[in-house]
């Protein structure tokens, strides 16, 4: 009789996890579960089931087209809001693997943060929030929440995906005290580690990718890097040591820059992974809530690499994302949403059918805001074109 293989289920990786993983670590096993009970699955943990949901959702999908810092009809090899959400998973991955916390909840959110960005990203945002001023406002971090809870459609059991409790909650980094759900309550004083890790993750990704996109845009030259940002300098000097003679030698300029922007990137993880490590042991927190409830966050760079990734988006903020081309995108972002709010709150009849029943149950203003934010560049400029 032919033997059945033993599978490596749910419950053989929660055991890995409760072996292998710090206390201060979330476990699966101890998720607080999710708004609409639904029973385990047999093969995958709860945070692997969230990050599966993610990857598999129509917003998720649609990051693909939709802006990190340029249109994506700019360029094919500039970020998109699909790649950034990859890279930050990447550097998310390799900091909480290395600090014994739980990876797949780590890639869960880092998958997750970005769905409720607009088109045209954060110049996006910030037309909608101004447009959606007299009725509540428009929050990036609070739509991906709407996003996962309300317009996600996949089953016919619940609306959204039905996250954890954990995953859901950790995607409102950053918010106030008086802004905070009352679902949520009360707020903690900090978020979990793999919370933490993420957000970190998310500021090295764009602090390196948005160093090559600004180089290859021509937005400002390599010797102002050069003299600007003193880790950048360090990587250089990095790569000088594991390649002697190379930048000075090749002629492929491209391939230089990444080396060293791939070496800038490795510093960084480096750093947030061995000063993380010694804050938290110095903390002496012994469990997740223990995290939650510390009066400062855990994750973090060590003092001198904190100074000089300062001095890098000092530089980047002032030759880059202050850049007149970008002001003009700001601009037509403006233009574009401005238009397209005006059109669908008159007719709106012109958005899909859900979204126009939608409006019947959220109103007329946060529908027509639900809709565009859910648009990716493309589409919301074609629905400009249609609709003018």
């Amino acid at each position: 009789m032919d033997q059945v293989p033993q599978l490596f289920d749910r419950l053989a990786k929660q055991e890995r996890e409760a072996r292998a993983l710090a206390p201060w670590a979330l476990k699966a096993s101890g998720s607080r579960g999710r708004k609409h009970p639904e029973a385990q699955d047999e093969l995958r943990t709860e945070f692997e089931r969230d990050r599966d949901r993610i990857v598999h959702c129509t917003g998720f999908r649609r990051l693909m087209y939709k802006t990190q810092v340029f249109v994506n009809w700019e360029g094919d090899h500039f970020r998109t809001r699909l790649s950034h959400s990859l890279e930050v998973a990447q550097v998310a991955r390799s900091i909480g693997s290395a600090l014994a916390l739980n990876e797949s909840f780590c890639e869960a959110l880092a998958l997750a943060h970005d769905i409720g960005h607009p088109p045209f990203g954060h110049r996006g945002e910030w037309a909608l929030d101004g447009l959606m001023h007299e009725h509540g406002g428009f929050r990036h971090n609070f739509q991906v929440l709407r996003v996962v809870d309300l317009l996600e459609r996949r089953s016919p059991a619940y609306p959204g995906l039905n996250l954890t409790r954990e995953l859901r909650e950790s995607l409102l980094k950053h918010e106030k005290d008086e802004d905070w759900p009352d679902e949520f309550r009360p707020k903690p004083h900090r978020p979990y580690l793999e919370a933490q890790v993420v957000d970190l993750a998310d500021s090295t990704a764009y602090d390196m990718h948005d160093v090559e996109d600004g180089l290859a845009a021509g937005m400002f030259e390599l010797s102002e890097l050069e003299r600007a940002s003193e880790l950048w300098r360090d990587a250089q000097a990095a790569v000088d040591r594991r390649h002697p003679s190379f930048r000075d030698e090749t002629d492929d300029a491209k391939l230089s820059v990444k080396r060293v922007a791939n070496e800038m990137l490795k510093l960084c993880i480096t750093d947030l992974i061995r000063a993380s490590a010694e804050r938290v042991a110095a903390a002496g927190v012994t469990s997740p809530e223990d995290v939650r409830a510390h009066g400062v966050m855990l994750v973090g760079h060590s003092a001198p690499m904190k100074a000089k990734v300062a001095e890098l988006e000092i530089f980047l903020d002032r030759r880059f994302y202050k850049h007149a081309h970008l002001a003009e995108l700001t601009k037509h972002a403006a233009a574009t949403l401005r238009a397209l709010f005006e059109a669908y709150v008159a007719r709106p009849s012109e958005m899909a059918p859900w979204y126009a029943r939608w409006a019947e149950q959220v109103g007329l203003e946060r529908a027509v805001c639900d809709y565009i934010a859910g648009m990716t560049d493309r589409f919301a400029q074609q629905e400009f074109e249609r609709l003018a």
